[in-house]
């Protein structure tokens, strides 16, 4: 098993490395699929460059990433030789402030990664800190927790019942670790910068959306087109539905909480203010987890057929509309709106495979009539 393991990591590093260092890394930097206002490294330079200035980073309104983030990379650019494995650039990349061929959705993936591994591994403090980490990034990990409580309640023999102290106590145990995290998370912050001002500059832009720069979500073209006096109610429609979801999913699928996690981060992938494709891989990464349901898939082709047309699509109508001029922004909100749903319409298709899958595990695969006839098995 560690083999194969090995050369899968070497594979991967070196194809990465190939393209990173191949024209096509430049290419890709600059669309708006991959990068975002909140990842982009073009960003991240502008506030290296501020803070080697003594000016704060988001004395502006171009850097928004979080100041642990800017401090990691400065350490780094002064200190550290690292490798293309660690952070896919070079210390002389770095001393120039060159390689503006990548954003900091990696960093973000990679401590959901750890994360979604300290918690299966029942580690309860790491995974209480990496979800820690996450949340300080972005806000929306947080809906990961409810997740994160059932399984490790579950690897602990924890029932799922209120009325039972065990139960309550784990969860203030695991709340305690969280936000004891973050709060020396957002300290550390603090003493670093010597102000909050990068509160409203990253959690204020994340949730308030002013920047409506075109990308892959659902937000910019809506609110460009919104009058101002009905923004603030979209907004907060908008931005719940990332929060909705995580009850009553949990409620269903409250004995299966690493299918939880898959739910939870399409939908954070799906509704969040600044997706990339780089959101989305993370969850799609889980999809060969799940090849057992691919029998009871309803709309797989269909739903692959048009993830991949949007796919190519999005840099022929960003073409059209922003260099030829023969297209406007409707055209490349269509595609993104269709490649939305389109993520909607596979994540629903799992979520049906899987209840279908323990319908069948529970009362058998070939259903019968009360007269021996045969039945079809209908969800609602």
């Amino acid at each position: 098993m560690a083999a194969p393991l090995t050369l899968l990591v070497i594979l991967s590093v070196t194809i990465r490395a190939v393209l990173y260092r191949s024209s096509l890394a430049e290419v890709i930097s600059e669309r708006v699929e991959v990068v975002s206002p909140l990842t982009a490294w073009k960003r991240v330079v502008e506030g290296l460059a501020l803070l080697d200035l003594g000016v704060s980073p988001y004395s502006g309104d171009v850097f928004h990433e979080t100041p642990l983030i800017i401090y990691l990379f400065h350490f780094v650019v002064d200190y550290a030789e690292i490798t293309f494995m660690v952070s896919v650039l070079s210390k002389n990349d770095f001393k120039g402030y060159e390689g503006n061929t990548r954003s900091t959705c990696g960093l973000n993936n990679a401590v959901i990664a750890l994360f979604i591994l300290t918690t299966i591994k029942g580690n309860v403090l790491l995974s209480a800190i990496f979800l820690s980490l996450a949340t300080y990034q972005s806000i929306y990990p947080l809906t990961l927790c409810a997740p994160a409580l059932l399984y490790l309640m579950q690897r602990q023999f924890i029932p799922v019942n209120f009325r039972r102290v065990s139960f309550w106590w784990f969860i203030a145990q695991y709340a305690f670790m969280y936000l004891g995290s973050l709060f020396v998370i957002v300290g550390l912050s603090f003493f670093l910068l010597g102000s909050w001002d990068y509160v409203p500059s990253v959690y204020g832009f994340i949730l308030s959306v002013p920047d409506l720069t075109p990308n892959i979500g659902l937000f910019w073209y809506f609110f460009a087109e919104m009058f101002e006096h009905f923004r603030l109610f979209f907004l907060c429609v908008f931005q719940i539905n990332v929060f909705f979801y995580t009850i009553p999913l949990s409620i269903k699928l409250k004995e299966h909480p690493v299918f939880l996690i898959f739910m939870q981060l399409a939908v954070i992938s799906i509704f969040k203010s600044y997706p990339t494709v780089g959101d989305i891989a993370l969850y799609m990464a889980f999809l060969p987890v799940w090849s057992h349901l691919h029998r009871f898939l309803r709309n797989i082709f269909l739903v692959s057929c048009v993830l991949l047309a949007c796919s190519a699509l999005f840099p022929v109508l960003w073409h059209l509309w922003i260099y030829a001029g023969s297209a406007n922004s409707n055209f490349y909100y269509a595609i993104t709106l269709l490649f939305n749903v389109a993520q909607i319409l596979l994540v629903s298709d799992y979520f049906y495979a899987f209840l279908r899958r323990e319908h069948h595990l529970s009362y058998g695969l070939y259903l019968k009539r009360k007269d021996g006839s045969e039945a079809t098995l209908v969800l609602k």
